[in-house]
């Protein structure tokens, strides 16, 4: 995920069936008018990420070859590319308002508020996985969010690193007042309830040097060491080798990045990492049908091409759980607040690559707080750090607005 996560973390009936009952390859091909989605990709400007387009057009042919469409009616992507300002964000909305879409998927977009008004008056539902703007996370009017809110997934590391007898915890991130506010406000207080000192290290957001990150945690020596969120892949790889050539042997805690373990196995081994959903190096810890829908999302991101990191499969696992979603409601209409009617009324859905999700949630538009702690071991497999999900403190949760 990138820094600009950190910056949102403090200032942040029911639907039958699962996702089990439409994934079976469809007899028919659809037909008839699609159904036409908008997209938010991120494809430009300097916080490009180009793994989301990879995972949402992998989405859209895996919907309409293999799962027959939504309502045997063909899924149609209208996607504008984003670049991390609210200018190009309103360009899209607008696009989409005319082109008469009826829904809009987030893609990760950091400033995705500044659509929302627009969306809102054009009757089109933003559906996303992580709501990266803090400002689209806190409300829940015409918003879904498949995945943990940005809170989650710290508060959640936070836990299993207590529970692995972590006593020391070092959070790199952006120089910024947010991201002190995060630490200082929010998680130095959930370390020390769960008996874990919490220091934060703070670099240059326009100048970073992960070489002088790197001695530093070194020379401090904490028991978990790493980055609240993920600048780009390479600062991951670039961090995770340096401090293992400097003699540090803890926890390399490395966001959501996945890429350094192919780019430094030697290094990678003992590194942990967040995520909200299940991972390919994750597979053989995987339920079975879990293991199952990762080969399936590997074939279609394999064969779509390009980016194949954790916004591929998180992308691809949102696009396919709204199809899911709308498939097992058959008497749903396909317009803007009939979709939001049936994703809101989602009640323990089975999620793809997910958790279970409710969406009805009267103060958050979160389907679900729940998020997964990887370890990588020496044959660069991630294993569950507890096991299974993990829920973070309903009670810390409850203090950050849009979290609970």
């Amino acid at each position: 995920m990138p820094a600009l996560l950190a910056v949102g973390l403090l200032l942040t009936a029911a639907a039958c069936g699962s996702s089990s009952e439409t994934d079976e390859v469809a007899d028919d091909q659809p037909t008839g008018d699609p159904v036409r989605i908008g997209f938010f990709d991120p494809s430009a400007g300097g916080y490009k990420s180009l793994g989301v387009g990879v995972g949402a057009r992998a989405a859209e042919d895996y919907v309409n070859t293999e799962l027959g469409g939504i309502h045997e009616r063909p899924v149609e992507l209208v996607t504008c590319a984003t670049d991390g300002t609210p200018e190009t964000t309103i360009s899209c909305a607008n696009k989409f308002a005319e082109e008469k879409v009826v829904a809009a998927l987030d893609g990760f977009n950091t400033t995705s508020s500044a659509a929302v008004d627009i969306l809102t008056t054009a009757g089109i539902p933003l559906v996303g996985g992580i709501p990266f703007d803090s400002a689209t996370g806190a409300e829940v009017d015409n918003r879904v969010f498949f995945s943990a809110p940005q809170a989650a997934f710290l508060i959640g590391a936070l836990q299993a690193f207590g529970e692995q007898g972590k006593k020391s915890v070092t959070l790199v991130a952006a120089d910024i007042p947010a991201t002190h506010q995060s630490v200082d406000l929010v998680l130095k207080p959930v370390g020390e309830a769960l008996g874990i000192e919490v220091e934060g290290l703070y670099f240059s957001p326009t100048n970073p040097n992960f070489n002088a990150i790197a001695a530093t945690i070194a020379e401090s020596d904490p028991d978990v060491g790493g980055l609240m969120a993920a600048p780009d892949p390479s600062a991951c790889t670039q961090l995770v080798q340096g401090l293992r050539q400097l003699g540090y042997d803890g926890t390399i805690f490395t966001a959501a990045c996945t890429e350094f373990i192919e780019q430094a196995p030697a290094e990678a081994e003992g590194a942990a990492l967040y995520s909200s959903h299940w991972l390919p190096r994750a597979s053989e810890f995987a339920p079975e049908d879990v293991q199952e829908e990762l080969e399936v999302a590997e074939q279609a991101i394999g064969e779509e091409g390009g980016t194949a990191d954790y916004y591929a499969f998180a992308q691809f696992a949102v696009t396919v759980t709204l199809a899911q979603a709308l498939n097992a409601s058959p008497d749903a209409g396909l317009d803007g607040p009939t979709i939001l009617k049936t994703l809101k009324a989602l009640e323990g859905f089975d999620s793809f690559l997910g958790p279970e999700l409710s969406c009805g949630g009267k103060t958050t538009p979160n389907c679900t707080s729940q998020m997964l702690l990887f370890d990588v071991d020496a044959q660069g497999a991630t294993e569950p750090a507890t096991g299974d999900w993990i829920t973070p403190i309903p009670d810390v949760m409850a203090k950050i607005p849009g979290a609970s």
